[in-house]
C-alpha cells in the first residue's frame, strides 16, 4: 500500500506531462519566398519595374514575415538562399508549384509565395499561395484588391491578407 501512495502522484504527474505534450500544437515550418510583381497593365511592356517597385515588394515581404513570425503558428525557414533560376528571376508564380519542391529542400513543411498583380498604375491585387511541400497541393490562398492606391499600399495589402486570411484559417 505504501508503494502505491508513493507512486500514484508520480504516475499522475507523468501522465499529465504526456497529455500536455500531446496537446501542444505542431508548429509548421514555412518557407516564405519574396513577393513578386506580375505586371499585366497596359504599360507592362513599356515601363519596367523600378527601384520603387522593388522596395515596395521587399516591404510587403517583410510585413508578411513579421506577422507570421509574431503569430507563433509557424517557424519561418529562410528561403532567400534558394538559387533556383525561377526563384532568382522572381518568377515562382509561373512555375506551377516549383516553390514547394524548393521549400522541401529547406526542410520546410509548407511554402508560401506572394504576388502583387499590377492591373493599372492605381489598381493592384495582392495574393498569397501556401503549398504543402510533400504533395505540392495548395493548402491556403487569399487575395485582396487595392483600388485607387499606389505601390506603397502593397505592404498594407499583404498585412490584411496575412492577418485576415492566413492566420484566421
Amino acid at each position: 500500500m505504501r508503494i502505491i501512495s508513493i507512486l500514484a502522484p508520480a504516475l499522475l504527474l507523468a501522465g499529465g506531462a504526456v497529455a500536455g505534450a500531446a496537446e501542444a500544437p505542431h508548429v509548421l515550418k514555412l518557407a516564405v519566398f519574396p513577393f513578386e510583381l506580375e505586371d499585366v497593365s497596359a504599360g507592362a511592356g513599356i515601363v519596367p519595374p523600378d527601384e520603387i517597385d522593388r522596395t515596395q515588394l521587399r516591404l510587403a515581404t517583410e510585413e508578411a514575415l513579421r506577422l507570421i513570425a509574431e503569430s507563433g503558428r509557424y517557424q519561418l525557414v529562410d528561403a532567400t538562399a534558394v538559387t533556383d533560376p525561377a526563384a532568382q528571376a522572381g518568377n515562382l508564380r509561373s512555375c506551377d508549384g516549383c516553390e514547394a519542391r524548393m521549400a522541401a529542400g529547406l526542410d520546410a513543411d509548407q511554402s508560401m509565395i506572394g504576388i502583387v498583380t499590377r492591373i493599372a498604375r492605381t489598381e493592384y491585387a495582392v495574393t498569397y499561395k501556401v503549398r504543402d511541400v510533400r504533395s505540392g497541393a495548395i493548402v491556403g490562398s487569399g487575395q485582396t484588391g487595392l483600388r485607387m492606391g499606389a505601390n506603397v499600399a502593397w505592404s498594407r495589402g499583404a498585412r490584411w491578407l496575412i492577418q485576415n486570411r492566413l492566420l484566421e484559417r
